[in-house]
């Protein structure tokens, strides 16, 4: 009797060993499968940085950055996805890792494999989210961002002629509604379909987007301000900068 009871606590002890195993290992491979917007800030980015990485930055530096990251974070929270930084070359492997690349305003060139490894992310239904704005900031002498959606009929072009104040975006496929998003003067972007404009035109649009036959989503803006969560520019206080980028990122997770 005493030697069936011990067989049978055995038996107990060893299933739940099995349990607490396999409910780890759902645990780990949940968190592995959890989405990731990754987001570039090895290319002479000139805002965006990894907050964790500013030590000796200026004080209103700092403060930006933590401001934007906390921004970005309540937005990937809201969806249920994590930020990675990338502070290294862009390979297919650290692409793997996630859905959504985050490019904005760089102001170096991607080396050719670089190029490859974006499109063939794009290519296995993965996404893109890249910002570029005036010649101020970065220009198209310095960054090939061109190479990369060349084969999506997307391009970069020069200033925008329109240097007006104030955009929005038009209810759609990419935005539910009309929303508010700071503007002011851009670089020219053309092909996909165009979502961003002014409000003083709609003849030169700032946001423009491509769905690809293998699933790959591509967003293409001219202006960085609303994904710098610029809620206020020149006078107005209420953009819907959070609101934006909440729906843009849900549209790239899909």
């Amino acid at each position: 009797m005493k030697m069936k009871n011990k067989l049978n606590h055995i038996s107990t002890a060893l299933l739940v060993l099995l349990l607490v195993s396999s409910a780890s290992l759902l645990m780990a491979q949940s968190a592995r499968l959890k989405q990731q917007i990754l987001v570039d800030v090895s290319h002479g980015q000139k805002f965006w940085n990894d907050p964790t990485a500013m030590s000796g930055k200026e004080p209103s530096v700092v403060q930006r950055i933590n401001y934007m990251n906390g921004e970005l974070v309540k937005n990937a929270t809201a969806l249920k996805t994590e930020v990675t930084y990338l502070k290294g070359k862009i390979t297919p492997d650290v692409l793997a890792k996630g859905n959504v690349l985050f490019i904005h305003i760089p102001s170096s060139k991607y080396e050719a494999d670089e190029v490859k490894a974006i499109q063939q992310h794009l290519e296995k239904g993965g996404s893109l989210f890249l910002v570029m704005d005036a010649n101020y900031w970065s220009t198209l002498a310095q960054t090939n961002v061109n190479d990369i959606v060349r084969p999506y009929n997307i391009k970069f072009g020069e200033d925008s002629p329109d240097t007006s104040v104030g955009g929005h975006t038009k209810a759609g496929v990419l935005t539910k509604k009309n929303l508010k998003i700071p503007y002011h003067g851009a670089r020219l972007v053309e092909g996909g379909t165009p979502f961003g404009f002014s409000n003083k035109t709609e003849e030169y649009p700032f946001g423009t987007f491509v769905k690809l036959k293998s699933g790959g989503k591509i967003i293409a803006m001219g202006d960085g301000m609303v994904s710098l969560y610029m809620t206020a520019w020149e006078g107005v206080n209420d953009y819907q900068c959070s609101e934006f980028m909440q729906e843009a990122f849900a549209w790239l997770l899909k």
